[in-house]
């Protein structure tokens, strides 16, 4: 577990992410995190569900419209 602080930023109040987790999520500035609600509370995470969802449909669509997708190709 790792203990953040919440810190002054401007008018805002942010979290300085340590390097060491940083590192660990493969995150760097200016990247996006995501916060889901779970049952034991919150995770952040750099990992999008809802795209998750989105790709999965579009691999749902491009298997069942196979040859369609062939066809436009050329």
């Amino acid at each position: 577990m790792t203990t953040l602080k919440l810190s002054q930023i401007g008018n805002s109040v942010g979290v300085i992410l340590p390097k060491e987790l940083l590192a660990r999520l493969h995150l760097e500035k200016g990247d996006v995190v995501f916060m889901t609600d779970t049952v034991n509370g919150f995770t952040i995470s750099p990992y999008d569900p809802t795209f998750d969802e989105q790709m999965t449909q579009a691999r749902s669509i491009m298997k069942k419209r196979r040859a369609v997708l062939h066809e436009l190709a050329k």
